[in-house]
């Protein structure tokens, strides 16, 4: 995509953190911008925020773990907004604890918001960007923790490497209709994330349990900004894989030269 100016980016999660930062930074080149978020009043504040500065904005509370809601998102942006051209899957919620401790109300809300939305962000809106006929982008935000996994954050890791897996299958598949396909993998960036209880239904709520203390992730930490900037140059580019922090070179290495030295040791034992 050569260039954003009046085009339409919706962007769910974009009440805050690096949602915002999207919004923002679209909004800077000249989109029209769509902020879907849970929290309705960190939506309004985020689009009232692009209209003072001479931008067009739409905020929409939407659950992205419900697909009425995301498909009545889709409904509203495309007759109030003619179409979608960037599509940012990007709402997420993290936990902490070990696999063995993890409940079956962990698992529905983390996979229903990190996995499920993404879901159901491809269902309600990648078919009319195709049957549009334009060209566009869809952002899905994973994580490090889809790429190499940490211990203690095994409900996260699982929904996060799906949106990887996900992702690196959707670009094949779009490829075809002029839609580029891009997954965020951060590290550390300095959002609410480890907030994310303040959103969680009551109905899917731990009763009597207590929380898991955060796990504590090596490397720096960025600013929203610096990654919804990263993001940008990805969708402009085209490119599949925005992986925000240097550091993670060498676990991602580290990783894959375990997997080169399993199938090169089964490749010399004798058959």
């Amino acid at each position: 995509m050569d260039s954003l100016r009046d085009r339409v980016a919706v962007v769910t999660g974009g009440g805050s953190g690096i949602g915002r930062a999207l919004v923002d930074v679209f909004a800077r080149e000249g989109m029209r911008v769509v902020v879907a978020d849970v929290d309705e009043g960190s939506a309004v504040d985020a689009a009232d925020a692009v209209r003072k500065r001479g931008g067009t904005a739409l905020a929409v509370r939407t659950d992205v773990t419900d697909l009425a809601q995301v498909q009545a998102l889709a409904d509203r942006t495309f007759s109030e907004l003619g179409g979608v051209d960037v599509l940012c899957n990007n709402a997420g919620v993290a936990l902490w604890g070990s696999l063995e401790t993890a409940t079956h109300r962990d698992w529905q809300w983390v996979l229903g918001v990190n996995l499920w939305g993404v879901i159901h962000g491809i269902e309600a809106f990648v078919p009319r960007m195709i049957a549009g006929g334009r060209r566009g982008h869809v952002v899905n935000t994973a994580s490090m923790a889809g790429l190499v996994a940490t211990r203690g954050l095994g409900v996260y890791n699982t929904s996060k490497y799906a949106v990887v897996g996900l992702s690196e299958t959707l670009v094949k598949d779009l490829a075809p209709h002029g839609i580029g396909v891009s997954v965020l993998c951060p590290l550390g960036v300095a959002t609410r994330i480890r907030n994310s209880d303040r959103n969680r239904p009551s109905q899917l709520r731990n009763d009597g349990t207590e929380a898991a203390a955060p796990v504590t992730l090596d490397g720096s930490t960025l600013a929203p900004e610096a990654v919804a900037e990263m993001v940008l140059s990805a969708v402009l580019e085209n490119r599949l894989y925005v992986i925000t922090h240097p550091e993670s070179l060498e676990p991602i290495r580290r990783r894959f030269q375990r997997i080169e030295r399993t199938l090169l040791e089964q490749k010399s034992r004798p058959r």
